[in-house]
């Protein structure tokens, strides 16, 4: 497998004025994707930015918030406190090298505290960002073909499963497919956890993803990210 971790020299990260972080998660994605799921899909985004754009790509924060995931085994996590702090750490160490704009590329929705952190560092006149969005993900489901939205794909199903088709298809079994699980409500999510919805862990359709959509997808988180640098150079 290609290496998720960078491979440059302190020469290659001269000139860089844009840093991007990616933050993953360590979590159940159903019986068929690795817990580093989030992780690999952060780094393959950040990767594939860092290859398209003038940045330094940091290695990924590979354990992060994600205690809806509590009831499967091999879940960790750590508090959002924590996630903040590190993130924070990071920008204040590049800040000391002047590289004073951070771009956090988020493999994983459960790091609501990220949203805080760009906020906040933005209000302090910092220079931070969060890729991608909600709406970029929407716009990168529609540039891919997804079929399904976010309601129904929300963990292990037709996107993440595409993104590692295409990018890392030694990581998807072959039985995929056979990991279909429906939870499209889940009105009290954030009370009871994944577990009060989902028996294998998965809410999606993993049997709907191709490389293809996983391709398509990944070009045009790319491509926006050229958005994210305006923001920052604003």
């Amino acid at each position: 497998m290609t290496s998720l971790l960078p491979t440059g020299t302190s020469v290659d990260a001269r000139d860089r004025d844009v840093a991007v972080l990616p933050v993953g998660s360590f979590e159940q994605h159903g019986a068929f994707l690795p817990l580093a799921t989030d992780s690999v899909i952060a780094m393959t985004v950040a990767g594939a930015v860092a290859s398209a754009h003038p940045v330094l790509l940091l290695p990924p924060v590979t354990i992060s918030c994600s205690h809806e995931h509590a009831a499967w085994p091999g879940t960790v996590s750590i508090s959002a406190a924590t996630l903040y702090a590190i993130v924070r750490d990071v920008a204040d160490s590049l800040r000391l090298q002047g590289i004073r704009k951070l771009a956090l590329v988020s493999g994983h929705g459960g790091n609501y505290v990220l949203g805080n952190v760009v906020q906040e560092a933005s209000a302090r006149g910092e220079r931070m960002a969060l890729f991608p969005t909600e709406t970029d993900w929407l716009a990168a489901r529609a540039a891919g073909g997804v079929e399904t939205g976010p309601d129904t794909d929300m963990h292990a199903g037709e996107l993440e499963t595409s993104l590692l088709l295409h990018a890392h298809p030694e990581l998807v079994p072959e039985d995929y497919a056979d990991h279909d699980e429906r939870a499209d409500e889940r009105d009290r999510f954030l009370t009871l956890g994944l577990g009060a919805y989902t028996r294998s862990g998965v809410i999606g359709r993993p049997s709907l993803a191709t490389p293809a959509k996983g391709r398509d997808a990944l070009a045009y988180l790319v491509t926006a990210f050229g958005d994210v640098l305006a923001a920052l150079n604003h």
